[in-house]
């Protein structure tokens, strides 16, 4: 298979070629037919001229412009006229009324006899004061123009001039030195000039097709393509792809983070889970002892069931495999019934929660995905809250949207650390070296995050370090009242 350089420069030299050929073609069609009107034209002249010396002859003191042969029984232009008619250097043909030929000219005479013969037929069909191009195979084409004589030129009829077109229809020599030297001189340059042009194309596309192969193992997703002063097109694709590059190398990146953390996440509590199941199985080992190690063995063993099922959830979001089932939701009492979940933990944290302002509106929603939501902002509020401090919880209406929002007076988050609180498996430290007791395995933040997209909304954080923290959640409201058969 050839190259994209070759197949490029071969389709440019054959376009080349064929508008060449077209042009040349179009030039040629509309020269030719320029000089065959002019050929016309000039016949007809000849032939003007031709019948003047007919009847300048005829009305001159000698009357008589045919005279009869005896010797062969037939009429003949006098040697006066043909002597006159012979200075035409083109093919003349004198015809007489009942269209027999009286004259035919030296060009005609020095025909062969199957030519001249050819000609005399063209000669006798032609219609009165018209012209015609005659193909004659052995002369080529000839214009004919037959030109009536009328008045007192009885018993002369017609007089036919003919003007071959081979020497005006010949190609001439610039044409020649254009098309068949000058020509392909042009297009074999312009064929060179694209050859190299696509050569440097080429280079440039191995170029990065060799950074790219050398980037996509996947250990040197750090490094980036630079090619210089290769053209805006160039320069637009290598930003696109270290665009792309850039977002493998952070995929990658959370990809091992991601695993190296559920690993550390599920190694503790696997280790739990297997000491406690041999010091329930050692002996000797008391009833009491035993249940205690059974009840911190299925403690572990749920806490690693809720870390699977956030990670099935998780993973079911990226492959958008995770239906929201919509319907019309009133937010006042599902945030009302979080409210009053939240007190009951608030008061197990010796934190005050707060229900300050309210509004009643209705979002299209999944209402099981909205209370998650909500109840994992509000438990993280009250997790990093230190006793006797205070969680307030809010509904807002806005023209566009509805937020619901949850600030707390806890230990806050660092302006460093503001932009990660996102990422899956990711922690202050801060937060986890003081909290350790109460600290989750960091994925809260992400399943939320994922459910306010999902529902066209978004989530959003601001955080001083010790001073609290604020999460607000965006809905976007119904286009429409939603009907009492949304739902349906």
């Amino acid at each position: 298979m050839a190259s994209t350089r070759a197949n490029l420069t071969a389709g440019f030299v054959v376009a080349l070629v064929a508008v060449t050929a077209t042009l040349g073609l179009t030039v040629w069609t509309v020269r030719n037919a320029s000089i065959y009107r002019d050929v016309a034209r000039y016949a007809a002249t000849q032939a003007d001229v031709a019948s003047t010396l007919i009847r300048d002859a005829g009305e001159a003191a000698q009357s008589v412009v045919v005279h009869p042969d005896t010797a062969a029984e037939v009429l003949v232009i006098t040697p006066r006229l043909t002597a006159l008619l012979d200075a035409f250097p083109d093919y003349i043909v004198v015809l007489d009324r009942r269209g027999t030929p009286l004259y035919e000219s030296a060009a005609v005479r020095r025909l062969a006899t199957n030519e001249a013969d050819s000609l005399i037929a063209k000669v006798e069909v032609l219609p009165n004061d018209s012209a015609a191009v005659a193909e004659i195979p052995t002369i080529d084409g000839v214009v004919l123009f037959s030109r009536e004589l009328t008045g007192d030129t009885e018993p002369i009829g017609r007089v036919i001039v003919g003007v071959p077109t081979l020497r005006v229809t010949a190609l001439p020599r610039e044409y020649r030195i254009v098309l068949f030297f000058i020509a392909p001189i042009i297009i074999a340059l312009a064929g060179w000039r694209v050859w190299v042009v696509s050569g440097w194309t080429s280079q440039r596309i191995s170029t990065i097709n060799r950074n790219v192969a050398a980037i996509t193992d996947g250990r040197s997703l750090h490094r980036r393509l630079n090619i210089e002063n290769a053209g805006e097109e160039f320069e637009e694709l290598v930003r696109t792809l270290n665009a792309m590059i850039e977002r493998l190398e952070t995929s990658f990146l959370g990809l091992r983070r991601f695993t190296a953390d559920a690993s550390h996440e599920l190694k503790t509590p696997l280790a739990v889970l297997r000491a406690d199941v041999e010091r329930a199985m050692s002996e000797p080992v008391t009833q009491s002892e035993r249940m205690i190690a059974l009840e911190e063995a299925l403690q572990e063993t749920t806490r690693m069931a809720d870390l699977v099922e956030s990670l099935l959830t998780l993973a079911r979001a990226d492959e958008g495999r995770f239906d929201i089932h919509r319907e019309p939701i009133a937010l006042k009492p599902l945030v009302q019934d979080i409210y009053e979940t939240a007190v009951i933990l608030g008061e197990g944290a010796g934190v005050a929660v707060n229900f300050p302002f309210t509004a009643d509106v209705t979002v299209m929603g999944d209402p099981t995905r909205l209370r998650q939501l909500f109840l994992n902002l509000v438990t993280n509020a009250i997790k990093y809250t230190p006793a006797g401090g205070k969680v307030e919880l809010g509904l807002g209406v806005h023209p566009d949207n509805v937020t619901f929002a949850v600030r707390d007076t806890g230990i806050g988050i660092a302006a460093a650390d503001v932009p990660h609180i996102f990422e899956r498996f990711w922690r202050a430290d801060r937060a986890r070296s003081r909290l350790s007791e109460r600290g989750g395995f960091g994925l809260g933040l992400a399943i939320s995050q994922w459910i306010a997209q999902a529902h066209g909304g978004t989530l959003t954080a601001s955080s001083r370090l010790g001073r609290g923290s604020l999460f607000t959640v965006t809905l976007p409201l119904p286009t429409q009242p939603p009907s009492e058969t949304d739902g349906a």
